[in-house]
């Protein structure tokens, strides 16, 4: 058995499948169009105006606290599921500590929804043509060989088997890229209509819940904000007000701090007087001589007498 027949039995399998596909896609197709429409419908009151009316309108709901009202308008701004959680994400979200994180991954899932709904379309864009272009050349062998043969009533029948096949396809991928071309648009002013609001509540405070434990700097914080409350009432006594000791506050008084004393300009200093000649000190007496003991001289002998 030859290559050339193996690929021929091959082609000439997928005749069916083919077939079958190209119908299938024909009715997906015509499907996604009924469904645009519908989206269509429903932006139809679609305007700046009602998006500014919707967006103060949760301003005040935020503002006074009511969470309930502000995700009810907000999922009533959204024409799909995923474009509602999107808007509910944003209010749901503002409270926590690492919100900005989950409202930006919530807007990443969202374009992620609108991609994955274009791509059912957009595969047919180039689905269609492509069955239409296999639905065509596989019957041509048969008609080939029946043209040889000189049947022409099954040439006459894959011809007309090809043929439509290509219209078919052509008509898929006219239809889907249609579809794909005005949802792309749609899906892209809804993203921009979500990032509005996003933008438009950033400037509201959040209200923590009061059953929420504190964190740890809120605690200090509220430690600290207590403390500066219990000084600034205490009552400090003075000499016209006593206080008795039964009004004494338990928390200690703490005197008010002195204002620092303005720096003033230093006095002139007068030159020391002159110092006084320091008078001597009297002299003390010299110490008495020391007194030495009288040694007498030694009796010397009388000189003899000298001769004649």
């Amino acid at each position: 058995m030859k290559i050339e027949n193996v690929i021929f039995d091959i082609a000439d399998a997928l005749l069916y499948p083919v077939l079958i596909a190209a119908l299938l896609s024909i009715l997906f197709v015509v499907v996604e169009l009924g469904a645009l429409l519908a989206e269509l419908r429903k932006r139809r009151g679609r305007g700046l105006a009602r998006l500014e009316h919707a967006l103060d309108a949760i301003r005040a709901a935020l503002a006074a606290g009511d969470n309930v009202t502000a995700l009810s308008i907000a999922r009533g701004l959204g024409y799909n599921g995923a474009m509602s959680d999107a808007l509910a994400a944003i209010i749901e979200q503002r409270g926590k500590p690492d919100a900005p994180d989950r409202i930006a991954k919530r807007m990443a899932e969202y374009d992620y929804r609108s991609m994955r709904r274009l791509e059912r379309t957009r595969i047919l864009v180039r689905m269609g043509p492509a069955l239409g272009l296999m639905g065509t050349l596989i019957p041509l062998s048969p008609a080939l060989a029946a043209l040889a043969e000189g049947n022409v009533q099954r040439l006459t029948d894959d011809l007309r088997v090809a043929f439509s096949v290509t219209v078919a396809g052509l008509l898929i991928g006219m239809l889907a890229f249609i579809v794909s071309l005005v949802r792309d648009r749609l899906y892209a002013q809804d993203y921009s209509d979500v990032e509005y609001v996003l933008a438009g509540l950033s400037s509201i405070p959040t209200h923590p819940s009061p059953k929420a434990p504190a964190s740890g700097e809120a605690k200090v914080a509220a430690t600290e904000v207590a403390q500066s409350g219990a000084t600034a009432t205490a009552v400090l006594p003075t000499p016209s007000t006593p206080v008795s000791t039964g009004q004494q506050s338990s928390a200690p008084v703490q005197p008010p701090t002195p204002p620092p004393a303005a720096p003033t300009a230093p006095a002139p200093t007068a030159p020391p007087p002159a110092a006084a000649p320091a008078s001597p000190a009297p002299a003390s007496p010299p110490p008495p001589p020391a007194q030495t003991p009288q040694i007498p001289p030694a009796a010397t002998p009388p000189a003899a007498p000298e001769g004649p």
